[in-house]
């Protein structure tokens, strides 16, 4: 359940459990931060879809390989770990550090026009890749894949409009 005066609008999904590590509760995280580990900053976390988060306290975490690897209180052994296998892993947006700029979550649902005002849809989503981002930018009737390069690609971000402008072809 979420925390109250909490509303879905103001969650941020830092990642998801991924797999199980060991029999003693722990668990593998994809971590959506950068750097990964990053995750490990947050002292609570909540887990599951927007209507239906608890939260967890994070009692111990680390890097391992790739990925993070953490024990949450409450998730004593291998059972209770595999229960929350492929939950996301949200905090709320408050307790996120101010910083110059802004996060991924602030992009998602932003209006997207090219140059020219062409509307090309709104940013669904970003997919991380070796060189840059990706942003996935939806308009019901297709999905346009728009390197996240400012500068190149990029001419703008207008969070107070609640707006991205391009430099994108509406045919591409």
């Amino acid at each position: 359940m979420p925390r109250q005066g909490v509303t879905p609008e103001t969650w941020v999904t830092l990642g998801r459990v991924s797999g199980l590590f060991g029999v003693r509760g722990w668990m593998r995280v994809y971590s959506h931060c950068e750097p990964r580990a990053g995750i490990l900053d947050y002292s609570h976390w909540w887990l599951g879809p927007d209507t239906e988060r608890r939260r967890y306290k994070l009692l111990e975490g680390r890097a391992q390989g790739p990925g993070v690897v953490v024990r949450l209180e409450g998730i004593e052994d291998r059972d209770g770990a595999r229960a929350h296998m492929g939950l996301d892993i949200a905090v709320p947006r408050s307790a996120l550090a101010e910083i110059e700029g802004f996060y991924w979550a602030d992009l998602i649902g932003l209006e997207v026009e090219n140059r020219d005002g062409v509307k090309l849809g709104r940013i669904a989503g970003h997919i991380e890749t070796g060189g840059h981002d990706v942003i996935v930018v939806a308009d019901g009737a297709r999905e346009r894949l728009i390197p996240y390069a400012p500068g190149r690609y990029v001419d703008e971000v207008v969070l107070g409009e609640r707006r991205m402008i391009v430099d994108w072809h509406p045919d591409d």
